[in-house]
């Protein structure tokens, strides 16, 4: 009779039993929810003034830019200074940020009547720069709450899931409050939420810098921490993937238009069409917390994109509005395999003490590729048309997928498995 033990059975709630952790979600949740919340607003409201679509992709374009130019030295602070102590500075300047968009409504003739809607793009600008520097120090922040490796998948399928799970409510209810209650109870629910989530990173126990095994300068440490990320095919065509798929497939820019003049719906349908990817992506990512991706991940991660592309060209054709949902939740299903396979993979392969600056380099890649898409939606819609452009885009994402697939040999043949084993 055989001896040999069963293997240990996957707990899927295994980080949720780390009283960290739970807190981290729970400021991870409230934070998404303000600033989608917030960008249903803030969309509907620069729109509203405009009526140039243009201007939506400007609004990304105005929060991208200074993401982009701190994201370097925010990574390379990330790795020098407690993590902690820069997600309370970060997450401070964006209620501050949330505050000024109330503060505007409540003085909506001297503010926005005479300037347009420049004043909005300001604190979009200000919000952009504390976003640059919250995003590397909350990515590497995290493996810091969990005991070890083993439990990076399960923390990260959680924290996606988390994420999705607000972006599936907060557009939802950024466009019933403005739609039946008006702008001013939506900025209030937004600072709400934000004052909410520096109160539970408040809570989160400190944790020591991880050791940094070969000290140096500021130059030096950038340069290292771009490298790493250019010599590693894998981690490299995970990132380049989301980046031109969200770079060229993203349609979320363009919803305002979809549901004031497409699909005829108003804000309260915009929230709906804003929260449909999520949907899809919830329910991905709670199937993924039990039964997680390891063999083929690589192939299937490329295939989801081409779903997700499809998807894209599908909506863009689209003129029902239960239709268009429908795609858009299963765009969402399809960017959630790739969004949860790519961040394991980075938290797997990174040295502790080089998250900050992997991080920034995967901010640049992926985390400003939603605001640049957006310009680039918006773009493309003022040249082609809304429609025209959503199906061109749709169509460059297939084509990406393809190249990677004939270019990224080692991500084609990936199995999360054997790469955990070996990091």
């Amino acid at each position: 009779m055989s001896s040999t033990n069963p293997a240990p059975r996957h707990d899927p709630y295994a980080v949720l039993r780390i009283p960290d952790f739970r807190l981290y979600i729970s400021a991870r949740l409230c934070i998404t929810l303000a600033m989608q919340i917030q960008a249903v607003i803030v969309g509907w409201q620069i729109y509203d003034i405009t009526k140039d679509p243009l201007s939506l992709g400007l609004m990304g374009l105005a929060e991208a830019i200074p993401s982009i130019v701190v994201s370097l030295y925010a990574g390379y602070l990330a790795d020098i200074v407690a993590r902690k102590k820069i997600i309370i500075v970060t997450v401070t300047a964006l209620l501050c940020c949330s505050l000024t968009l109330l503060a505007f409504t409540l003085n909506i003739s001297h503010a926005l009547d005479h300037l347009g809607a420049l004043p909005i793009y300001g604190v979009i600008f200000v919000s952009g720069i504390a976003r640059g520097f919250m995003g590397p120090a909350v990515f590497s922040f995290m493996p810091q709450l969990v005991a070890g490796k083993q439990l990076y998948a399960n923390a990260i399928t959680w924290s996606s899931t988390t994420w999705q799970t607000a972006s599936l409510v907060g557009p939802a209810i950024g466009g019933l409050i403005y739609g039946f209650f008006g702008v001013t109870a939506a900025y209030s629910t937004d600072a709400t939420l934000v004052l909410l989530s520096l109160l539970s990173f408040a809570f989160i126990a400190s944790r020591p810098l991880p050791e940094n095994i070969n000290p140096q300068s500021m130059m030096e440490s950038l340069r290292s921490g771009i490298k790493f990320v250019f010599n590693n095919q894998v981690i490299l065509s995970a990132i380049s993937l989301d980046l031109f798929a969200v770079l060229f497939g993203g349609a979320v820019a363009l919803l305002p238009i979809f549901a004031s003049e497409i699909l005829e719906t108003g804000p309260e349908g915009l929230g709906f069409l804003r929260a449909a990817p999520a949907v899809g992506s919830v329910l991905m990512a709670l199937i993924m917390a039990y039964y997680p991706i390891s063999v083929n991940a690589g192939k299937k991660m490329l295939w989801c994109v081409a779903g997700f592309g499809v998807c894209i060209i599908l909506f863009g054709l689209s003129t029902n509005f239960w239709f268009s949902l429908l795609l858009l939740a299963l765009s969402g299903g399809f960017d959630s395999i790739s969004v949860i396979i790519r961040n394991t993979l980075i938290h797997t392969l990174t040295p502790e003490y080089m998250k900050g600056r992997v991080s920034s380099v995967n901010n640049i890649f992926v985390g400003s590729s939603n605001e640049i898409g957006a310009f680039e939606s918006g773009f493309a819609a003022k040249l082609m048309g809304t429609v025209t452009s959503v199906v061109f885009g749709g169509i460059m994402t297939i084509l990406v997928v393809g190249v990677t697939a004939f270019k990224a040999d080692k991500l084609r043949s990936l199995d999360i498995t054997p790469e955990l084993e070996t990091a």
